[in-house]
């Protein structure tokens, strides 16, 4: 079956489409009266938190809801057909060659054993049938296409031979060797850093322009949104609750869900003191368990009973808008403009005395340079080159980088996971950079602890809340008896803002971002001087995210913590942070408070990483700046400066300097320091790299 004949409709048309999924006990809506239309050439994007059904939409196109998923109502058509009324032969046709779909994790859609080239030969080999000549010429073109360097070496290599960001773009290439007319992408950048986010991003518009492609890009970052899509509808479970143009939504939103998205993520202006983010208050309803009426009704700031919780309520189209509507039936009534009440301000806590000093820090490791059958020589890893710094009591120090750069080898010697080859770390004055975990005391494990990225791993799935709380009070020695200990960690749920009944409640139990709090909980159980805190956001909703940073606040003010905040995501850094560390490749290139190193002049790499930050925000313009290549192996760094291999400003240093000499490190005033060979008049030239256009 050749492509469907030219069609100008919609390319995709979703109908009042209702899916769900069916256990012994119920059936569970997972989304309800649903419609979206993708129209030619149109990027949509699909946003809303977990469990919203954004995937369960992407999969009913696919046609792939497993033998419990159902659709219960409305159609979905592909190019004016709906696709429940094809055969099996026609649907696999048309997945292969009119829809494709890329996975947020790209090793999923790998095959391991076989290699790159032949992966994307198969794709038109089996649904066009064309020559192993034409399909390998296919295969260099697309591979070209997505930007990855020496074309014919990738497609000899196996997928484990690639990065995270290398293997995305051959999925990408997969996707489009069968130039289709939908490309659906299911969250393609969260496993990755912001730099190659931004790099894949850029890739996917160029190709979408190229190839004509239509795309459903489904994502709960709305400065990602912002940057890839024409239109976009708003999930909230289950259900749309608002479409329209990016312009639209972002800057004319009718939708009170929408708006508390907004006021939940730290655009530019955000400040935890004077303008703190405000959280959605409540849970996510459970699908089973939905309200009548709205469901956004119960978390709802403009709810009103016997108006929005009577009956189902449909979508309204916006008027003086194209192709806006809202699910709200107040949404004529609310004044969208009044300004936000703003959260109590709070007083900036005192920094207080030193608390954590480094000291020149390396830590190097050694390898077999022939990993797999040992001997050989040895090569040295270099994770961390002289480190130094200091934390005091009260701070937040936010240490920012890309995954290699040496963040977590760092948090690992702290912690006394692992130990320093070089240099010192000084708690309250005395070294602990020699000393394992193993033989520390236990006031300083209980001083130095850590929240993790992921709270799934961290928590022992067999053993109740309070008991994983209690258990670690024992370890720091809390409390002479059970009953002491247990009013102990009924305080720390009242700290992280948990109800008491929890103690009782397996982990599984619980949402990610409850989990999340029982992680700090059980870091701060025994009065910890330094949290370090390893992306302890990241994994959580976007709505959950603002309620965990304001906790780790509000407890360090009452705790007087050093927060140690390891994060790539710069918009959380720059609102939660005093001051900030940049890492590159083991080392330290740039440090400063936080005001030094969001505003000119910025090491090249800051500025590379501020311009790559997605802002969910119509009114900013950022400067353009994609880093060319990936990250250098810490085994082999190159001469000079770490960054040179992909500096843009490397032609402005005289002689070669940056390849031959690691910068020194310079003050550039206030304490403000860069790593850095560019001359004096050429930092003071440097522009910002984010902008506010002015109203």
């Amino acid at each position: 079956m050749s492509k469907m004949a030219d069609y100008d409709g919609p390319i995709l048309e979703i109908d009042k489409l209702s899916i769900s999924f069916f256990t012994r006990l119920r059936e569970i809506p997972a989304v309800m009266d649903f419609s979206v239309n993708v129209m030619p050439g149109e990027a949509v994007g699909l946003v809303g938190e977990s469990g919203c059904g954004k995937s369960t939409v992407a999969l009913g196109v696919m046609q792939d809801l497993g033998k419990n998923g159902r659709i219960v109502g409305g159609s979905i058509k592909f190019k004016g057909r709906d696709l429940s009324e094809m055969s099996d032969a026609e649907l696999r046709d048309i997945r292969g060659n009119e829809i494709a779909m890329i996975y947020q994790e790209p090793m999923a859609s790998l095959n391991p054993a076989m290699k790159i080239g032949k992966q994307l030969m198969e794709v038109p080999m089996i649904h066009e049938g064309v020559s192993e000549e034409e399909a390998y010429k296919r295969a260099l073109e697309v591979v070209t296409d997505v930007k990855l360097p020496d074309p014919e070496r990738m497609l000899k290599s196996f997928p484990h031979q690639l990065s995270g960001g290398q293997q995305q773009r051959i999925v990408i290439a997969m996707a489009l060797m069968s130039k289709p007319s939908l490309l659906i992408l299911d969250e393609p950048t969260t496993a990755l850093d912001v730099t190659v986010e931004a790099a894949v991003v850029e890739l996917v518009k160029d190709l979408g322009k190229k190839y004509g492609t239509s795309m459903l890009f489904i994502s709960h970052n709305l400065g990602l949104v912002l940057e890839t899509c024409d239109r976009l509808c708003v999930m909230y479970s289950g259900e749309a609750v608002e479409r329209g143009s990016i312009e639209d939504v972002f800057d004319h939103m009718q939708h009170p869900y929408t708006q508390a998205l907004f006021r939940s993520i730290p655009l530019p202006g955000a400040d935890k003191n004077a303008h703190p983010l405000v959280a959605i208050p409540g849970n996510f309803p459970l699908p089973h368990e939905r309200p009548p009426g709205c469901n956004f009704g119960p978390r709802c700031d403009y709810f009103e009973a016997g108006r929005c919780d009577a009956q189902a309520i449909p979508m309204y189209d916006v008027p003086g808008f194209e192709r806006h509507s809202t699910r709200c039936v107040k949404f004529e009534e609310i004044d969208w403009d009044a300004p936000i009440q703003v959260g109590e301000q709070k007083e900036k806590p005192e920094v207080g005395k030193v608390v954590l000093k480094m000291d020149n820090l390396k830590k190097y490791y050694e390898v077999a340079a022939n990993a797999l059958f040992g001997g050989g020589e040895k090569k040295v890893v270099k994770a961390n080159e002289t480190l130094s710094f200091e934390a005091r009591e009260s701070e937040t120090l936010a240490i920012v980088g890309e995954s290699g750069c040496g963040k977590s080898t760092f948090a690992k010697v702290l912690m006394g996971l692992e130990t320093a080859t070089e240099g010192e770390i000084l708690l309250d004055g005395n070294n602990i950079e020699q000393t394992p975990i193993q033989k520390r005391n236990t006031k300083t494990v209980a001083d130095v602890q850590m929240v993790f990225q992921n709270p799934f791993d961290t928590l022992n799935p067999s053993m109740t809340v309070g008991r994983q709380i209690m258990r670690a009070l024992e370890i720091f020695g809390i409390g002479d008896t059970e009953a002491d200990r247990r009013n102990r960690m009924l305080e720390l749920l009242d700290l992280v803002k948990l109800p008491r009944a929890f103690a009782d409640r397996m982990p599984r139990q619980l949402s990610g971002g409850q989990k999340q709090r029982v992680g700090i909980a059980r870091a701060f159980a025994g009065g910890a001087r330094i949290v370090v805190a390893d992306e302890p956001v990241s994994a959580l909703d976007v709505s959950v995210q603002a309620a965990v940073t304001d906790l780790l606040m509000e407890i360090q003010r009452e705790e007087k913590t050093t927060l140690l905040f390891i994060s790539h995501d710069l918009s959380i850094v720059r609102y939660l942070s005093d001051r900030v560390m940049v890492m590159y490749l083991g080392h330290v290139v740039e440090l400063g408070t936080t005001d030094q190193v969001f505003t000119p002049p910025y090491h090249p790499y800051t500025e590379a990483l501020l311009s790559a930050v997605p802002i969910a925000d119509t009114s900013v313009e950022k400067t353009h700046i994609v880093l060319d290549g990936d990250i250098p192996s810490a085994m082999s760094p190159p001469p000079g400066c770490p960054f040179q291999t992909r500096c843009r400003w490397k032609d402005q240093v005289p002689g070669g300097l940056c390849e031959k000499e690691v910068p020194p490190v310079r003050d550039l005033g206030d304490g403000h320091q860069v790593k850095c060979h560019l001359a004096e008049d050429i930092l003071a030239r440097m522009e910002p790299v984010i902008k506010i256009a002015a109203e």
